[in-house]
Formats: structure tokens, C-alpha cells, sequence
């Protein structure tokens, strides 16, 4: 098996973990829609523009402070002793980085049961999906960390 298809199949794991996030992403849309009203609980405008103000505060900042855990998290990769090879590693490195930045995507259905529009829905969807692209598996850094084991 050549290098890069044995990287790619390593990664499969990561791959599909990616996948299912984004499915919860079309999941919470498909809920909003087919739900619509009746899972909205009606707050008064202030709060909404509150927490809404919030919740664009928080994932303006998680997106920075995600990629900066990314970063460390695969320094520790490639640098802690460990017998955990390093498919497992960037697993978790993975995980860890798509979760968290799946918070984002599920301020969108907190906003809608809140009584916010669809356009709001939206824009944290699409938030949500650009976090996951930006934090997918790459094969050049999964590459980097099992160099540094060897």
C-alpha cells in the first residue's frame, strides 16, 4: 500500500467523526424547520439582542483560541513520550478541536428555540461548518506527527 493511501485510510476515523458533526449541523436545521414555532420559547428583544451579542462575542473568540489549542495540541503530539501511536493522537487532537468548535453551530439552534429568526440559524450553521473545514484532518499533519515519533 503506497504512503498516501495508508494515511488517508488512518484517517478514515477522523474523517468520519468530521462527518457526523457536520450532520449535527444539518440536523439542528432540519429540527428549526420542521419544528418551526412550537420549540420557540418567546423572550423579549432585549434579551434576545443580549445573549445573541454574547454568543457572536464567544465565537469570535473560540475561533482563534481553537486553532491555538490545535497548535499545542500537536506540538504534544509530536514531543510527549507516550505508547499511544500516533493514529491516536491526532485522533484526539481532532475530536477535541471539532467539538469545540461545534459550539458554535449550536448557538444557531439555542438563538431559534429562543424566538431568533432563521437568519440567525443560518449564520451560525455556516459558522459551525467553516470550523469544521478549518479544523478538518489534514494528511501533512498527521504526517508531522508520525515523523516525530520515529
Amino acid at each position: 500500500m503506497s504512503e498516501s493511501k495508508k494515511l488517508k485510510s488512518d484517517l478514515a476515523l477522523h474523517w468520519i467523526f468530521v462527518g457526523m458533526m457536520a450532520c449535527m449541523l444539518v440536523v439542528y436545521n432540519i429540527i428549526c424547520h420542521t419544528l418551526g414555532t412550537e420549540i420557540q420559547i418567546n423572550i423579549t428583544e432585549e434579551q434576545r439582542i443580549f445573549i445573541r451579542t454574547v454568543l457572536y462575542v464567544i465565537a469570535i473568540i473560540l475561533f482563534p483560541l481553537i486553532n491555538l489549542l490545535r497548535h499545542i495540541l500537536l506540538r504534544l503530539n509530536q514531543t510527549m513520550p507516550s505508547d499511544n501511536p500516533a493514529k491516536n493522537r491526532y485522533l484526539m487532537t481532532t475530536i477535541v478541536t471539532i467539538s469545540l468548535i461545534e459550539i458554535v453551530g449550536f448557538f444557531g439552534l439555542v438563538m431559534f428555540v429562543l424566538g431568533d429568526e432563521f437568519n440567525t440559524l443560518y449564520i451560525f450553521s455556516v459558522l459551525g461548518a467553516l470550523g469544521l473545514f478549518i479544523h478538518r484532518p489534514r494528511e501533512q499533519e498527521y504526517e508531522q506527527v508520525i515523523e516525530a515519533l520515529r
